[in-house]
């Protein structure tokens, strides 16, 4: 999901001016009013003394700008008074109804806090001068807000039930006849007892939490609800990630989800966002729509105030499509283009992961064959149009051959996954090699041109250049060199993608034994858990185009993205795609000896199309194509304004 942050985050920061709000200004909801915006925020005072409790007591202030950027004439509108709200009034949420302005907060009773003095409390205005406040629900809730406009000829609220009783948080639908009862302890005490029937059912993997974010915003489509769901909550063994995400609701029955989306629509990446007084931290809490785009403004690590644009066409496309992107290469409609030969015991299991080379006018493969007792050999197939491949060899062209690829006990070894890249008069194949017992390490190995061509293997002895017993794979080098040196990409140690300069192909001076993490997973995303190499990259004019696979935490699916980086110093990276430009869809990826994995080690640029050869569920040798054009265009859509 593409988001564009406002240049001038954070928009509002704690001031000196203002006790009130010296320690944090953030989570601030807008509203519209005339011609101009106001901001309402959760405040975080200095140090107070309240009985013999000393703590930074919240409040909400309120500021107003022209054009939702800036904004100024910051006031102080909601502050703890009853002993409902004793210790703190937090998190607001504003909404217009008819003539008034209602702005629900949470508001805290006890300290230390606790599931029983943490509720939700209700302010209303029609002028922001006077305000009328009412304690609102009689159970443990946070993060109310009301709907914009009736829902069956009532008023409507969206809110989070049980926040801290975990892991029981939930999100409930209330319908209120008349507009006392969104204070009437007798209804909130009847609707808590049937509160299973008020529920939103939002999906939600045990291990996770979620908490309303934005009051709902009122689309063609339905009922728009940003939310925060918070990855890992409940698992003190892993990570903890913040996430936005996305739902549409149905505007005649908002329980019913009619759309939810299948990508964080953000998560902490800014340094305002990473560091504060709560680090990686984003936290959505209102929004409004402006022509074709949705404004979204989030608290950043419990600090400051920030805000966001989404395209409402990327968004609903986010939400409604199958898929985690639009964008896909093209597959091949008769994929798979090469299978399996049960007749070749070599090749009797697997087919896939090739490394594809355009020369002498035709398409050539060096693909991963693995027998049933999981020996990995290459085997070799070539096309005149890169789609049908009317040659394939009968017997593997490549063998393991040293004892860092092979073992006395006939299984479990090999050469897999080869990367090939011509430079000058050879072709340099990188490869994983594997033994059964070291970790799988890259080895190279190389072949004329002219015996290529003509099919005469005569492979170079090959020699590892990863030498420590760290995994390494996905290894290849540029086509060129660059300040003298070649440059190789490789992964060592399950991670990110790493980089080498070598001032030789003999790699006497240095082995590709350091991380560089040049390039890394993204928390909460598709790729979130290790990324690599596909192909060589491809030189275009705009910059290095380079293809990778990126394996999710969510659910462990192997997926295709894409790089630019400067075409000079390719360290540099210009974009990189958001979402995966290939996913496992049809049924020779969901389903093989590896389920759910599209998976390439080699791509052919010929003219302006791009041939980009995939292994299938671990199974099968598939192609998919696209132009330069359009996966340029792909990428550049990452670049933010």
């Amino acid at each position: 999901m593409i988001t564009k942050r406002y240049a001038c985050n954070p928009i509002l920061m704690p001031t000196e001016s203002n006790s009130w709000e010296l320690e944090a200004s953030f989570n601030g909801c807008p509203i519209k009013d005339g011609g101009k915006y106001r901001l309402f925020y959760r405040a975080l005072s200095t140090p107070q003394e309240i009985g013999e409790a000393k703590l930074n007591v919240s409040s909400v202030g309120m500021a107003i700008s022209r054009d939702g950027k800036i904004w100024k004439s910051r006031e102080q509108v909601i502050r703890p008074e009853f002993e409902w709200e004793k210790y703190g009034c937090e998190d607001p949420r504003i909404t217009k109804i008819g003539s008034k302005y209602f702005v629900c907060y949470t508001a805290l009773s006890q300290y230390p806090f606790g599931p029983e003095g943490i509720k939700v409390g209700v302010a209303i205005t029609k002028d922001f001068k006077k305000w009328e406040k009412h304690p609102v629900t009689t159970f443990n809730a946070k993060a109310m807000a009301l709907f914009p406009g009736k829902v069956k000829g009532q008023y409507a609220a969206v809110l989070s039930v049980d926040t801290d009783r975990p892991p029981t948080t939930k999100v409930g639908l209330a319908l209120f006849k008349k507009e006392s009862d969104l204070w009437s302890k007798k209804f909130w005490n009847n609707w808590y007892k049937k509160l299973d029937k008020n529920l939103i059912e939002i999906p939600r993997n045990p291990e996770d939490h979620f908490e309303v974010g934005a009051p709902p915003i009122k689309i063609k489509e339905g009922w728009l609800l940003i939310y925060s769901y918070i990855r890992n909550y409940y698992n003190p063994d892993k990570e903890t990630v913040f996430e936005v995400q996305a739902l549409v609701l149905d505007a005649k029955n908002p329980q019913k989800i009619l759309g939810h989306s299948k990508t964080p629509l953000m998560v902490p990446e800014k340094e305002y966002e990473l560091y504060g007084k709560v680090p990686n931290i984003i936290f959505p809490t209102g929004g409004f729509i402006k022509g074709k785009e949705l404004h979204l403004f989030y608290g950043a690590a419990d600090s400051v105030c920030c805000a966001t644009t989404f395209k409402i066409k990327d968004l609903l496309e986010n939400i409604f499509s199958p898929h985690l992107n639009a964008f896909s290469l093209d597959r091949y409609k008769k994929n798979p283009i090469l299978e399996p030969k049960e007749e070749n015991p070599w090749e009797a299991r697997s087919v896939f992961n090739s490394g594809a080379i355009y020369e002498g006018g035709r398409f050539h493969l060096i693909y991963r064959a693995e027998s049933n007792n999981f020996v990995s050999v290459l085997g070799y197939a070539s096309s005149k149009n890169g789609i049908d491949f009317d040659y394939r060899s009968e017997q593997p062209v490549y063998l393991p051959r040293k004892d860092f690829e092979k073992n006395d006990r006939g299984q479990y070894y090999g050469c897999e996954d080869p990367r090939l890249v011509r430079i000058g008069n050879k072709i340099y194949m990188f490869y994983t090699a594997f033994n059964g017992a070291d970790k799988p390490r890259v080895a190279l190995s190389s072949i004329s041109v002219k015996d290529f061509l003509n099919k005469k293997w005569n492979w170079s002895e090959p020699f590892l250049i990863s030498t420590t017993d760290r995994s390494n794979k996905d290894a290849c080098a540029f086509p060129e060199k660059f300040r003298g040196k070649y440059l190789i990409i490789h992964r060592l140690n399950d991670y990110g993608m790493d980089l080498l300069y070598s001032k030789d192909l003999n790699f006497s001076e240095e082995k590709l034994n350091h991380e560089t993490n040049w390039i890394v997973p993204r928390k909460g995303k598709w790729d979130s858990r290790k990324v690599g190499l596909n192909g060589p990259p491809i030189k275009t004019k705009e910059g290095w185009i380079i293809l990778y696979h990126g394996i999710s935490d969510i659910d462990s699916h192997y997926r295709i993205g894409a790089i630019l980086t400067d075409l000079k110093n390719p360290e540099k990276i210009i974009a990189r795609t958001e979402n995966p430009i290939l996913e496992p869809i049809e049924e020779y990826e969901l389903n093989g000896n590896v389920n759910n994995v599209v998976f390439s080690c080699g791509n052919v640029l010929v003219k302006d199309k791009i041939f980009v050869y995939y292994g299938g569920a671990d199974k099968v040798l598939c192609v998919a194509t696209t132009t330069v054009s359009k996966l340029l265009k792909e990428i550049k859509k990452s670049i933010e304004e």
